[in-house]
């Protein structure tokens, strides 16, 4: 069984619609228990990051989060909240990955939305996978490059596409929202 995390963040159901087409069945919890004892875990999100870590933090969520064993794949907002610290709301989030989620200057049109390709990619994750593939993403706010980058994008300014440290992973874009590429990005981390 897949455990979707659910918590103060949109975009889930879109997570669920999509491990269904691939023939995984999923659930959607905030059960401890659900979360430590399924297969995998996905913690996506669409959402504002200080909100979302206070109500991870008040039901206990983010103590289950770090203890999870089994592979773990933050998409978008669950990315974000997996680093150090975000801009956004001056908020101390998770610390899985030793990296910062600044917000993108006003270059170019913020947030960042829609189509573009990532590189540099690395990690099981992206077996199968092109480099410079198209995925989509919708997001204000990037991690920075770090040791724990397995794909980078350029927008404004060149930022983590992917990040993995030990069992968890964790994509900016959505995997979700990205058609055959994405389908194939999610299959490969039901498969790990």
């Amino acid at each position: 069984m897949i455990a979707i995390i659910k918590y103060n963040a949109g975009n889930i159901s879109s997570v669920k619609n999509a491990l269904n087409r691939l023939g995984y069945n999923s659930i959607i919890t905030d059960n401890a228990n659900e979360i430590l004892n399924a297969d995998k875990v996905i913690f996506p999100g669409v959402g504002e990051a200080g909100s979302a870590m206070q109500y991870l933090k008040e039901r206990g969520l983010d103590k289950v989060i770090l203890s999870v064993k089994q592979p773990v794949l933050g998409i978008c907002l669950g990315l974000q909240l997996m680093c150090n610290f975000s801009e956004e709301g001056n908020t101390e989030c998770l610390g899985v990955f030793d990296t910062q989620v600044k917000l993108f200057p006003p270059k170019e049109i913020v947030p960042h939305m829609g189509w573009n390709n990532f590189s540099s990619i690395k990690a099981a994750l992206f077996n199968g996978i092109n480099a410079n593939a198209d995925v989509y993403y919708v997001h204000s706010f990037y991690a920075e490059i770090c040791e724990n980058t397995i794909a980078t994008c350029d927008y404004i300014l060149p930022f983590s596409a992917a990040l993995q440290k030990n069992n968890f992973y964790a994509t900016q874009f959505h995997p979700e929202k990205s058609g055959d590429i994405g389908e194939q990005i999610l299959k490969n981390f039901l498969e790990l």
